[in-house]
């Protein structure tokens, strides 16, 4: 992107939980991208804007921004409830502008097959939110599958527990279903299932799950669950977690087992940026034992250097320098397929297989 201007962004969301974190993740690529307008809503606040950005100019929706502040910017960030994300990412792409949305974008499988529609007819520049797989232990990971170093792949265990709901508090939008449409899997547990295709390079083709409410605080929807997952080429993967832990922590893992090895994935271990726990066959007297340590992130913003990396993916795509962004529209759509079939299958207490892609 040599002696390119940076791409003109628009940012819709200001005050969503990850507005101040995408926002830092951008100052760190000021060549490549500058921020130029902004829709606050949630519903017009700004409590966590930067004082830097207090002067750009703003719009009071999406529609304004499109009408009235067009010339402004070539691309947006929306940070929206997943009940007013498909409707912008229409509006936007039909506007000519390249999108960049948080996962997972909608809160139903037909309002986001609708809006993935309209940036594939409009050709724009679209990215999602889902910057695992910008990050060095999971491509690691894919690089071993595809390699071929495990052998046949017969399991994949993946757990993601977070903070109780009590930590943001029950009446927060993430927790309204109207808003969200789903509670846990929606917010949280959408990334391990994006991340498992990307990781597996294999679809998944059928669940049978069981999510609902198991701590202290009521929610609308399920704090967590266990989703058992069927992939193409015969593999078991399974997803247990939830918003289950009294404090701000987390409690996320991998371990994937093939016929020539295993390994187990701790991205957060502390004082790395992940580990890798490899574990291989023992061909003669020495066993293959490996731990190998990802050096610590320094990188500011919302997922460190995962995100900045995905934000110059996007904005080199939306310059023409890259043909499309690793989190297509496809996969976006995949991920709330899958999302559907889990709850159905939780609703229904029996097996649903995913339609044929």
């Amino acid at each position: 992107m040599a002696g390119k201007s940076p791409l003109r962004v628009a940012f819709v969301g200001v005050d969503h939980p990850h507005g101040a974190g995408w926002r830092e993740s951008i100052a760190q690529i000021p060549t490549e991208i500058e921020l130029t307008a902004l829709v606050p809503a949630f519903p017009g606040t700004t409590t966590s804007l930067e004082e830097r950005h207090a002067s750009l100019p703003r719009f009071p929706t999406v529609e304004a921004l499109l009408q009235d502040g067009s010339h402004l910017f070539d691309g947006v960030i929306l940070c929206l409830p997943n009940d007013e994300a498909p409707n912008a990412i229409v509006q936007c792409a039909r506007g000519g502008k390249h999108i960049l949305c948080e996962k997972p974008g909608g809160a139903g499988v037909a309002e986001f097959r609708e809006a993935m529609r309209a940036v594939v007819a409009a050709g724009v520049a679209f990215q999602s939110g889902y910057l695992w797989r910008f990050d060095e232990g999971a491509n690691r990971l894919r690089d071993m599958i595809a390699d071929g170093r495990l052998g046949k792949l017969i399991s994949v265990e993946m757990t993601c527990v977070t903070s109780d709901a009590r930590r943001r508090g029950p009446d927060h939008y993430l927790f309204d279903k109207a808003k969200s449409g789903g509670g846990f899997f929606n917010w949280l547990g959408c990334h391990y299932l994006d991340l498992l295709a990307y990781v597996t390079q294999q679809p998944v083709t059928a669940v049978t799950a069981r999510v609902g409410n198991f701590a202290a605080s009521p929610l609308e929807m399920e704090d967590g669950g266990t989703a058992i997952l069927d992939m193409r080429e015969g593999a078991l993967a399974t997803l247990t977690g939830g918003f289950w832990l009294p404090r701000w922590a987390n409690e996320w893992r991998w371990t994937l087992r093939g016929s020539s090895r295993w390994v187990v994935w701790d991205p957060f271990r502390a004082g790395t940026g992940g580990a890798l726990e490899i574990h291989g066959p023992q061909p003669q007297f020495h066993a293959m034992e490996e731990t190998f340590l990802i050096p610590k992130d320094p990188t500011p913003g919302y997922g460190g250097r995962r995100s900045v990396q995905l934000l110059s993916e996007w904005a080199a795509a939306a310059h023409g320098d890259i043909a499309a962004c690793r989190n297509s529209p496809q996969d976006a759509l995949a991920v709330l397929e899958l999302l559907h079939c889990i709850y159905d299958s939780s609703a229904r207490g029996r097996r649903v297989e995913l339609p044929a892609a």
